[in-house]
């Protein structure tokens, strides 16, 4: 008998070493997990005749002849192997010891299955296949028979160099043979859903005997990673709503008051809308965990100012913590700017904005923190500066997280510890759109509300794909166009994956394929621009590798107008807000994501001048990497663009999995095309710890979500 966790090693013995070394599994559950890819019949199999030189192939077939045969150039023997699969042949070559092995396990007449490298020779009209030191296994040591194995599915599993896709099959077999589980979900969910024992469906998904088979558990399988997905998040809410935070209702006469009376525009619906839901959470005594998310320009500074205002008035501090210093210096500058005399005190009390970075010198530093443990800062504007144990406050209200993706678990726990009088409200800020079914299932703890008309005066952004290879002279006129657009008193950016040293790389860059050419570098361009096209021009190089004061300074020349063309890398992708921007111009567009091209042209057409994006690649038209660009240009829809990102990523990256090196929990689930399996997941979830909150009745339940929450894949779950 065995179970999910005992060790592989205990439960395969000598087959565990390769699965390890592999595919990096470790125990019984991690090895019932890796299912089959896909599923073969017998004669799905490849055919003898169809197979193609260099083919990386497995046939079945019977063993017609095995005869030694002396080496042409040197002393020796090899064993030539000749095998039928009733139709044609194929010829199999074993060497050294090799052919020895071979030679006892292929005797004429053993059935088996083979798999390696296909070389095809051809003469006149002899055709000759044949495979140089295939891997085998024969049906006599699998137990089957070619009957038994014809009659069923074969499940063909990912695998390895050095690892056929039988081994894997022969130890699934091992432990599905001694497997006893207690199932997660519990018998009444199971029924009213019609899903199977976690166990039947591990037998069926892994040994099936038909394709039914296969598909009644896949769908128990994707139920079961929803389920206990949403139960963990769901446990997680009603343990937050326990906590308790102070009530910041603000007041009538404050400052946010007179900073609405302020505001030069109307703010949106939405704004309003979101503002209100935000301001009732902030009023309530128990800590508020809201997602604000936002279309590239849809005011999500605003709401937040307006949100840390309210309790500034109710006599509490806000931080805002963004995850550059270059994004938190323009926080700092337009939270300022939008509060004018308010952020220093004026006719109306006001309150200090103070900032804080790890690049401050000594004495703006002992300022910065003073203000913010004495209270005088009511708002306080940092990195991951503000995370550190000696930074205090006087009375921390409102954490504002600006894309929060950005941070770890570890950092936003510490922050949030920071709450005095218990713990702080937490309002999440992103501006790439995330579809419905993401939101439930990565910020399934956490409120959502989402901004997703523009404020009035935003101009429209044209976006168009320059294929450069194809059509040089259309990036010749793209300089023209950046050139007329300074000349009617605009500004310009260049955007590189790569700042030009050999550490340099700042974007989502794709590395599917190394033999292309290194991406375009910030300094490389910057040069070329200013000595060809853009001649005359001022240009400006701005990357994450200048010192702090120097990106400082960049930005503020950038912003008064005194640079004509900022090349840069990504740094620029967030939060940078220069209204005289009109055009940008994204080089090796193809080596960035969907959401991070749609980030980045919100930067242009801020200020009511209309916006132009150019795409410039040279990857052939068809490719998947020029459809994703084309995709970018026919859309400002950032939850449409959202669906597309998803689409072409693995789920596991969605959810954190790739950034932390960890492998994604999700392995049937698919987050667009299973919206149905997660919300009734996420009901039945919520109807059981509504009435089990504590799991009493439910301890394989308990026992799993423990064990997920305990294991540090469960990183991705804790956006809250």
């Amino acid at each position: 008998m065995t179970s999910f966790d005992e060790p592989l090693r205990r439960a395969v013995g000598r087959t565990a070493a390769p699965l390890e070394s592999a595919l990096g599994i470790t125990t019984v559950g991690e090895l019932l997990r890796h299912y089959p890819r896909r599923y073969a019949q017998r004669g799905e199999l490849t055919p003898i005749a169809s197979l193609e030189h260099d083919e990386h192939v497995t046939v079945v077939g019977k063993v017609s002849s095995a005869v030694r045969r002396p080496m042409k150039n040197r002393q020796g023997t090899w064993l030539d192997v000749e095998v039928t699969d009733g139709r044609d042949r194929l010829r199999l070559a074993f060497f050294g010891k090799g052919a020895y092995v071979a030679e006892q396990r292929l005797p004429p007449g053993t059935e088996a299955m083979f798999s390696g490298k296909v070389s095809v020779f051809v003469s006149g009209k002899t055709r000759r296949v044949s495979l140089t030191h295939p891997e085998y296994e024969s049906f006599d040591e699998t137990g089957e028979t070619v009957e038994e194995f014809a009659a069923a599915p074969v499940p063909i599993y990912p695998s390895a160099q050095g690892l056929a896709s039988w081994k894997i099959r022969r130890a699934v077999r091992t432990v599905l043979d001694v497997l006893s589980l207690d199932d997660p979900v519990p018998a009444g969910v199971r029924e009213r859903l019609g899903l199977s024992t976690l166990e039947d469906a591990l037998r069926r998904i892994h040994r099936p005997g038909d394709m039914g088979d296969v598909s009644r558990a896949r769908a128990r399988l994707k139920f079961d990673e929803a389920f206990v997905m949403q139960s963990v998040l769901v446990r997680r809410r009603m343990a937050a709503s326990a906590w308790l935070a102070r009530a910041r209702p603000g007041r009538d006469d404050g400052l946010l008051g007179e900073f609405d009376k302020r505001l030069p525009f109307q703010l949106t619906e939405g704004q309003r809308q979101v503002g209100e839901e935000i301001a009732a959470d902030l009023a309530r005594e128990h800590p508020m965990h809201r997602l604000l998310q936002g279309e590239v320009g849809a005011g999500k500074t605003v709401v937040a100012l307006r949100a840390m205002l309210q309790v500034v008035d109710s006599g509490g501090q806000a931080v805002l913590l963004a995850p550059t210093e270059v994004l938190a210096q323009q926080h700092h500058r337009s939270i300022v700017g939008m509060l004018g005399d308010l952020a220093t005190g004026g006719m109306f009390g006001g309150t200090a904005v103070a900032l804080l970075t790890g690049s401050m010198g000594a004495a703006a530093r002992r300022s910065a923190l003073l203000d913010a443990a004495s209270g005088a800062a009511g708002v306080v504007v940092g990195t991951h500066a503000v995370l550190q144990e000696h930074v205090q406050f006087a009375d921390l209200g409102l954490v504002v997280v600006d894309e929060q993706h950005r941070f770890g678990v570890e950092q936003r726990d510490a922050l949030r510890e920071k709450g005095g009088g218990g713990r702080p409200h937490v309002l999440v800020m992103t501006a790439t759109p995330i579809p419905r079914t993401v939101a439930m299932t990565v910020f399934g703890d956490l409120e959502v509300s989402t901004l997703s008309q523009l404020p009035s005066g935003r101009a429209p952004i044209t976006t168009h794909v320059v294929p450069a290879a194809e059509k040089p002279h259309f990036l010749d006129r793209a300089w023209q166009r950046v050139r007329e657009e300074v000349g009617l008193g605009r500004q310009a950016y260049v955007v590189c994956p790569r700042i030009g040293d050999q550490e340099g790389d700042e974007g989502d860059l794709d590395r599917d394929d190394e033999e292309r050419r290194p991406p375009l570098a910030v300094l490389d361009v910057a040069q070329a621009l200013a000595d060809g096209p853009l001649h005359g021009l001022r240009v400006e190089v701005l990357h994450g590798k200048l010192a702090p004061e120097t990106k400082d300074g960049v930005m503020r020349s950038f912003a008064r107008g005194e640079i004509d063309v900022l090349v840069a890398t990504t740094v620029i992708e967030v939060g940078v807000d220069v209204p005289n921007s009109s055009v940008m111009v994204i080089m090796d567009a193809d080596r960035f994501g969907v959401s991070q091209l749609h980030q980045l042209r919100g930067r242009v057409g801020r200020g009511g001048l209309p916006g132009l994006c150019l795409l410039v690649s040279e990857a052939p038209e068809g490719t998947p990497a020029r459809r994703r660009l084309d995709a970018v240009a026919a859309t400002l829809d950032g939850f449409e663009l959202s669906r597309v990102d998803l689409e072409q990523r693995r789920e596991g990256d969605v959810l954190g999995a790739a950034q932390s090196g960890r492998r994604s929990s999700l392995k049937m689930l698919q987050l667009l095309r299973d919206e149905d399996v997660i919300e009734t997941a996420r009901a039945e979830a919520t109807a059981l710890l509504a009435a089990d909150p504590e799991l009493t009745a439910h301890a394989a339940l308990r026992a799993e979500l423990d064990a997920l929450v305990a294991d540090e894949r469960a990183e991705f779950l804790e956006k809250a």
